[in-house]
């Protein structure tokens, strides 16, 4: 180890001279500690303060927290070695140490006491460790102690003997350190020896500074109660109490309680109650184990005051008072009782009239011995601080420290004092600032107040500013440095949005430049770049392609530019198909449009024209509507416009939807015409209807018809039934076709008339004659009568309605008026009860009220 760190010394050193270029080996010295005390994470603080500090002197970093000034190589130093191990300019903390003193041994003067050497105290000014003033440094020692005004040697880390530390090493394990002299603290012991684990179970070889280890097995070491094992992971110091349950007894034996084992061992809240020795009064202490003791009561007993002595009193027998001067002293401390001797406790407070002084001496009074005295005066003395009175009322000379905060301005001029007010010039800045490389692999601190002056360390590491162009992966790496990364030197090979790659060289976004502090940069290195150059996007693509026009016609392509966005027309007819399907577009070439979104549409300057021209396809199945849409791409809709069509005996009208009809059969359509009901069409021969279903086609068997007919005379009054073919042969044989004869005249004639025959129709004659004569007068006069009946008759009903509904509507509005009435007359009743009892309550509850102030 001794060996190791000599040349990384010389070599931060040669560094800070810049006289020769070494690597440096402290990450390298370090690792393997750093990994010893990796589970000691106090310890690895150490070491990263030693490593700090060593880097710190390599590339003379160091400053005074006092004067914040570069502590050159050749400054006397003195270093504090409790805590902090802050290194100081040795005028600096003596002046510091010195005004310390002074200002305690005046604070001691204030208060009227006598200074002693030992109660003079000053402090380091970093971490506040008090030192006596036999302790104020006088000479100038290396970092080990050793070496009193060490020389300056170039190959020699500053300030340091350069010989072996020596110091004893933490734990007082008895080794001392085996590193150069360094400043800082001391790593742990790296020496094996043979150790034993919290719980001596296990005995193994380890680092003498981690020698204190836990084998993670279970302790089992007797706990306090002597039955119990300790059931905890193998762990340092004492064990912990005993948690098993168990019932218990408590010291008089009276409770018996379920507790854990190491509360085993109570007392109940039941009085020992046992007779004394006396056999007359009992004990009166708690729970308690062992004899309850003598009778206190017996011997030599003495009265209240304890000035006259009795002997051979019994015990249950109560002592007299003697009469005279109880004379016991007060709880003031400097009058006794003025009563007669007296059993129980004498007066609390003393009411002896003095004359009391108050506590700043300004003021005299007669008071009772009791009472505090105390008047309104504020101090007006200065306090410690020099700045701010005492104003505290009545003060008795001793004012307490200042309350206020300081908060003057650091030598830093970052920070404010944040202790209390005080005499004299503030504690330096406590902050350590890290100062470092760009990369933060090397760094050191420096006091606050001290960055601005001092310059970045060298770091050869690689530069770990990422790029931000698409090769940051591709790049070879640089070493850390400060200002903008070196540019880009490969080609952008971006991808344009045609398919083509931009051939020209990186022309991406840098990284910034960052700060060389991390605090209070210098004025000169306020107007660096923080925000990362942008770059500048690929210029258009120049590849040179073939374009076609508008419309996409054949054999009309042009070579253009690929990033041109130029656009030519063809001048030839667009010819593409419109949206219809059926017809072509007869615009000159324009733009065609490929999307259907709006967004798209409204992009384009020009689209197809519309088709306007009616539909013309023929529809399937034949029909014979036209198609009632424009001209449209696909089938036409079905066609759904209503047909009639009668049944074949015309007695009824079918409708049907012309697509539904059309789709049927021949036969089908015959099928659904027919009505389903007997045929209405009269036969061809005759006057009567067919006797089949309703059907296609003519009747059948005509000449068959079998219904009776009436056969008459020429005179109407021979009559005969025959069958109907039978009149049909009958006409047929006398040369007249049957279906020429009218329908009322059908039969007449076919037989011949006899001599009866003309005397029934002359007398007949006569009586139709008079017939006729009589019966219109009869009818009309019948008419009239029955007219004015009905009229008359309606006129009383309207009558009898009207009057009705005239006194059941006079009876309604009664009954709404009258309920009206009642309901109004109730809630005004109501609201009066209401108010009646409202005051009942509100005079009740004055009258309880006045009771309760009577009584109070």
């Amino acid at each position: 180890m001794t060996s190791t760190v000599a040349p990384t010394l010389s070599n931060s050193d040669s560094d800070s001279s810049h006289c020769h270029h070494h690597s440096d080996l402290s990450s390298t010295i370090f690792k393997s500690y750093l990994e010893l005390s990796g589970e000691q994470q106090n310890e690895k603080h150490d070491l990263i303060k030693i490593q700090a500090f060593l880097t710190s002197s390599r590339s003379g970093a160091l400053s005074c927290l006092i004067c914040l000034e570069r502590i050159r190589p050749s400054d006397p130093t003195w270093s504090c070695s409790s805590l902090c191990f802050a290194v100081f300019h040795l005028h600096c903390i003596q002046s510091w140490a010195v005004q310390s003193s002074n200002l305690a041994a005046a604070r001691a003067a204030t208060r009227a006491a006598t200074p002693n050497e030992s109660s003079l105290l000053w402090h380091c000014p970093k971490c506040r460790i008090e030192y006596p003033k036999s302790q104020i440094p006088k000479t100038y020692y290396c970092f080990c102690g050793k070496l009193p005004d060490p020389p300056h040697d170039p190959w020699v880390l500053p300030h340091s003997c350069g010989e072996i530390c020596g110091r004893p090493l933490k734990y007082n394990c008895g080794h001392h350190c085996l590193l150069l002299c360094h400043p800082g603290p001391c790593p742990s012991c790296p020496k094996l020896v043979k150790s034993k684990c919290f719980c001596g179970a296990l005995e193994d070889v380890k680092r003498c500074g981690f020698k204190n280890f836990s084998c993670n097995g279970i302790c089992k070491n007797l706990l306090d109660c002597n039955t119990h094992r300790c059931s905890e992971i193998c762990h340092e110091g004492d064990c912990p109490p005993c948690k098993a349950k168990g019932m218990f007894k408590c010291q008089c034996g009276k409770v018996e309680m379920k507790r854990e084992c190491f509360d085993r061992v109570f007392r109940c809240e039941n009085p020992c109650d046992k007779l004394l020795g006396c056999g007359r009064h009992k004990c009166e202490k708690g729970c308690h184990e062992g004899d309850c003791g003598d009778c206190p009561l017996q011997g030599k007993r003495t009265c209240p005051c304890g000035k006259r002595v009795y002997e051979g009193i019994a015990c249950d027998v109560a002592v007299l008072v003697c009469g005279a001067t109880c004379g016991k002293m007060l709880s003031c401390g400097f009058h006794r009782c003025p009563e007669r001797c007296h059993r129980g406790p004498c007066i609390e407070t003393c009411r002896v009239v003095v004359t009391k002084s108050c506590r700043c001496g300004s003021f005299m009074k007669l008071v009772p011995c009791y009472q505090d005295m105390t008047c309104e005066r504020k101090c007006q003395k200065m306090r410690d601080c020099g700045r701010h009175a005492c104003k505290r009322r009545c003060c008795d000379g001793d004012c307490p420290p200042c309350s206020e905060m300081c908060d003057r301005k650091l030598r830093c001029r970052n920070h404010k004092c944040p202790a209390p007010c005080h005499r004299g010039s503030c504690a330096p800045c406590p902050v350590m600032v890290p100062i470092s490389c760009l990369c933060g692999e090397t760094h050191f601190e420096v006091p606050c107040g001290a960055e601005a002056e001092q310059k970045p360390p060298k770091c050869r590491k690689s530069c770990r500013v990422g790029r931000l162009c698409r090769h940051a992966s591709n790049c070879k790496s640089h070493r850390c440095h400060y200002g903008a990364c070196p540019p880009c030197r490969l080609l952008c090979d971006e991808g344009y949005p045609c398919g083509h790659k931009c051939e020209l060289r990186c022309h991406g976004p840098t990284p910034p430049p960052l700060p060389e502090f991390t605090l209070k940069p210098k004025k000169r290195r306020l107007n660096n770049q923080i925000e990362p150059t942008p770059g500048s996007s690929c210029p258009p693509c120049p590849q040179l392609v073939w374009r076609s026009c508008l419309g996409n016609h054949v054999g009309a392509e042009r070579m253009m530019v690929c990033s041109d966005k130029a656009i030519f027309s063809c001048d030839n007819l667009c010819g593409n198909l419109l949206a219809c399907g059926n017809h072509y577009c007869t615009k000159v070439c324009h733009t065609l449009v490929t999307s259907t979104s709006k967004s798209d549409r409204s992009r384009r300057a020009e689209t197809c024209e519309k088709c306007t021209l009616p539909c013309q396809q023929e529809q399937e199945p034949a029909c014979p509507h036209p198609c009632p849409l424009p001209c449209h791409p696909g089938a036409c809709p079905p066609c759904k416009a209503l047909i009639k069509r009668s049944c074949h005996c015309g007695s009824m009208v079918h409708v049907f939807e012309c697509i539904y009809y059309n789709s049927l059969s021949a036969k089908e359509q015959l099928t659904v015409r027919s009505c389903g009901g007997p045929c209405h069409r009269r036969l061809r021969n005759c006057t009567h209807l067919c006797p089949e279903t309703c059907h296609s086609g003519e009747c059948p068997s005509p000449d068959q018809c079998s219904k009776k007919v009436t056969v008459r005379c020429g005179c109407r009054i021979l009559k005969k039934e025959l069958l109907c073919k039978e009149v049909q042969i009958a006409y047929r044989s006398s040369g007249t076709d049957a279906k020429d004869v009218p329908r009322n005249q059908y039969g007449l004639g076919l037989l011949p008339c006899n001599s009866d025959c003309r005397s029934k129709v002359k007398a007949s004659g006569t009586q139709l004659q008079r017939r006729k004569s009589k019966a219109p007068e009869e009818k009309e006069t019948k008419d009239n009568a029955t007219k004015r009946r009905r009229r008359r008759g309606r006129v009383l009903e309207d009558k009898k309605t009207s009057t009705l509904q005239r006194i059941v509507a006079g009876i309604r509005r009664f009954l709404l008026f009258v309920i009206i009435m009642i309901a109004l007359i109730a809630s005004v009743y109501l609201g009066y009860k209401g108010l009646l009892w409202l005051s009942e309550r509100m005079n009740e509850a004055e009258i309880q009220r006045q009771r309760r102030y009577t009584r109070t």
